[in-house]
């Protein structure tokens, strides 16, 4: 028979899914309106921010709640925990998609005088990689996991080759910096999702095997390779 605590905890996992898919749709959002230089569509993606907030805020308490009166062990104590986690993540990347709706609306007051290679890329890989890590959570599916992880530096390679393109388009025509400022504001956002979505999978390790995933480069030194 299905203990309180258990379906207490798949009401949880129930109400981080609820958030991915607003926060998913917010950075869509997001996304549609800069490509369609959609001004209403980027205000309604600020004006719901209050939403995802609120949604972090109830997530929070629920998992405080269950910490105090149930007293979890083990394997639930770490979903617990980590739902928390991820629970700061989503609402994390909910803010990136408010600061790309907002520099959108920006950008869209003047002409369209920059197009940055790789932009849309790294959109994409983003939103695969946020995609991903929210399935690797349902399914508690390490491998999926990893291959998020792994993503990071596709997604940290084309920001930083994105940020080159819009620089120089910046330095050889004095009137293109604001522009140029604003888009460079954007890609960061997007690198940010794909490190948030990242800790996210690395959580999820946590979570599943007990193992700790990130800062490798740490393991790396304090146990070097043996001659």
């Amino acid at each position: 028979m299905t203990s309180k605590l258990e379906r207490e905890l798949e009401d949880l996992k129930i109400n981080l899914l609820k958030m991915a898919a607003v926060v998913e749709e917010a950075l869509e959002g997001a996304l549609a309106a800069h490509n369609k230089r959609d001004g209403v569509l980027a205000s309604s993606i600020i004006e719901n921010d209050d939403d995802i907030n609120a949604m972090e805020n109830a997530i929070d308490q629920q998992c405080l709640r269950l910490l105090a009166l149930k007293q979890p062990m083990a394997v639930d104590l770490r979903f617990i925990t980590m739902a928390m986690k991820i629970n700061m993540e989503l609402e994390r990347i909910g803010d990136q998609a408010v600061n790309i709706a907002e520099r959108t609306l920006q950008i869209i007051e003047e002409p369209l005088i920059i197009r940055p290679y790789g932009l849309n890329k790294l959109a994409r890989i983003a939103q695969a990689m946020l995609r991903d890590s929210m399935n690797a959570f349902v399914e508690g599916n390490v491998a999926q996991a990893e291959a998020v992880i792994d993503r990071d530096d596709e997604a940290d390679s084309l920001y930083l080759n994105l940020v080159c393109d819009i620089l120089e388009h910046m330095t050889g025509d004095a009137s293109l910096v604001v522009q140029g400022l604003h888009f460079t504001g954007i890609a960061h956002n997007l690198e940010r999702v794909a490190d948030q979505a990242t800790n996210i999978c690395e959580d999820i390790v946590y979570m599943v095997e007990c193992r700790v995933v990130k800062h490798q480069s740490l393991f790396k030194k304090a146990n070097p390779k043996k001659p």
